[in-house]
């Protein structure tokens, strides 16, 4: 039996149990008889106070009896208080769904279960709130630069005195493991999508014609005087008509037995690296949390947009999804993360002095001919994000940039945050010596040929994305600087 916070749910997974007996008797109403006499009742499961189970009655109209289903609470240390987060208080018990969860093992490649539906905020262990706690009385402000192959994150006190603490820098990106783990992966990956191509050319050989190889093969053994060789895998292109569209659709392809447990082992390992990422990043943003505090600055940029240059690559890092899970361990620890608009602030492009420093995209290096500062590129679009302003906190294009504040952060910390924008001052599980090299797409003098005959002009009707304004340009910005008056 596991359970799970936020809307709530707990899982139960019946094992081989002894199933509880029905309750007997008849228990008390609270009401009395015409005769005077106390009134009572049969028992049902209502009236059950024996081990947890999950009972499915069939109705007043139902023939074939109860369901009983017998749960087993988890006995892993440490999994009691969670347990008795969800369960301690019957009255916050909502109701009972049952699901089903692809698993490619078990008979006919699903797993039915029993969802507790709990109507209370999630459980959070001890030490996250702690670190929670320790984090929103630290006084920090900080800003986030997401990029393409990492994330960069500067922080130091609200007060910038120095008394009160140091600039510190993070760099989140993928360490060698994680990489060596993403290649195992992506060859699975890429076996399994070669296993279904197989099958489903094997059951549907009609529709697809010899390769060269193939053909090669069979006019030898033509010229030999040898009987033809039947294949059972053609490995051609499919048959289509003039214009490319196949001559039949792939949904009336015969599907064998073998294709659809491949398909299910694919579709669940797809579930689990999906899981893996969405832990990572919930593990990187308390991280963050607990170093740069709750208080932070990110850009307001579209990553949908990353992708039609760096789609392969934002796989592997999922900026986004960082973004995302920080943003919520922020408003649990009290704070907020920020969006500020990239129209009216260009972090990339200035310094912390005030000065626009024009950067292209291959430039990594940041280099003020005024001030004489050199960092990383990323770590000073996040040191400059910490010292964005807003005149509507909830509209990005009111943002921004106070260069007066971030050149006395300048002056006042000099050596310290000059070392933090060199390189990380606070590495995390993830922050490796060198990090920060962004993948910038490979130029081309030819354009290659598409991969797909067209494109939509807009998403699908069931797909449908919120709109969002994030790159117009500002209105009325109050307290701006002349510097950033340049566009």
């Amino acid at each position: 039996m596991a359970y799970t916070g936020g809307g709530q749910h707990a899982l139960m997974q019946p094992r081989r149990m002894r199933v509880p007996a029905a309750p007997s008797g008849v228990m008390p109403t609270g009401n009395t008889t015409a005769s005077g006499k106390p009134g009572t009742r049969k028992a049902t499961w209502w009236d059950h106070t024996g081990p947890l189970a999950v009972v499915f009655a069939g109705g007043p109209d139902g023939s074939r009896g109860d369901l009983v289903l017998p749960v087993r609470i988890p006995q892993q240390p440490g999994q009691w208080a969670r347990v008795e987060h969800f369960l301690a208080n019957p009255g916050r018990w909502h109701k009972v769904d049952l699901v089903r969860r692809r698993k490619a093992c078990a008979p006919g490649g699903w797993v039915y279960e029993a969802h507790l539906m709990i109507l209370g905020p999630g459980y959070t262990s001890p030490a996250a709130r702690d670190m929670r706690e320790q984090a929103a009385e630290m006084g920090r402000i900080g800003g986030v630069d997401g990029n393409v192959s990492n994330v960069s994150i500067v922080s130091m006190p609200a007060s910038l005195d120095p008394a009160d603490g140091t600039p510190a820098s993070t760099e989140i990106t993928l360490s060698p493991e994680e990489q060596a783990l993403l290649e195992r992966e992506a060859k699975k990956r890429r076996g399994r999508a070669r296993a279904l191509e197989r099958s489903r050319r094997a059951t549907n050989t009609e529709q697809y014609g010899l390769s060269k190889k193939q053909i090669r093969r069979a006019e030898q053994r033509a010229a030999k005087g040898l009987e033809p060789k039947a294949v059972s895998v053609p490995g051609g292109a499919r048959a289509a008509r003039v214009d490319g569209v196949p001559k039949q659709a792939f949904r009336r392809d015969r599907i064998s037995t073998g294709y659809r447990m491949l398909r299910a082992r694919r579709a669940e390992a797809a579930v689990s690296a999906a899981e893996h990422r969405r832990h990572r990043a919930r593990l990187l943003a308390r991280q963050i949390i607990a170093a740069h505090g709750p208080v932070l600055v990110v850009e307001d940029c579209d990553i949908r947009t990353w992708y039609r240059l760096w789609g392969k690559r934002l796989s592997q890092t999922t900026p986004g999804l960082l973004i995302s899970a920080l943003e919520r361990e922020c408003q649990a620890a009290g704070g907020r993360l920020v969006r500020a608009s990239t129209w009216s602030t260009a972090l990339s492009q200035h310094c912390l002095c005030g000065e626009r420093v024009k950067k292209t995209l291959r430039d990594r290096e940041h280099k003020c001919i005024a001030c004489g500062l050199a960092g990383k590129r990323d770590l000073v679009s996040a040191a400059l994000a910490a010292f964005v302003r807003f005149a509507d906190v909830d509209d990005p294009k009111t943002a921004y940039l106070d260069t007066t504040a971030s050149r006395h952060a300048q002056i006042v910390f000099a050596q310290g945050l000059e070392e933090a924008l060199r390189e990380s001052t606070a590495p995390s599980q993830n922050t490796v010596r060198g990090a920060g090299h962004a993948a910038v797409p490979r130029q081309r003098r030819a354009t290659s040929a598409p991969r797909t005959a067209g494109r939509r002009s807009r998403a699908t009707p069931d797909e449908t994305r919120p709109v969002r304004d994030h790159a117009g340009k500002p209105g009325h910005r109050p307290g701006r600087n002349p510097q950033l008056t340049l566009w």
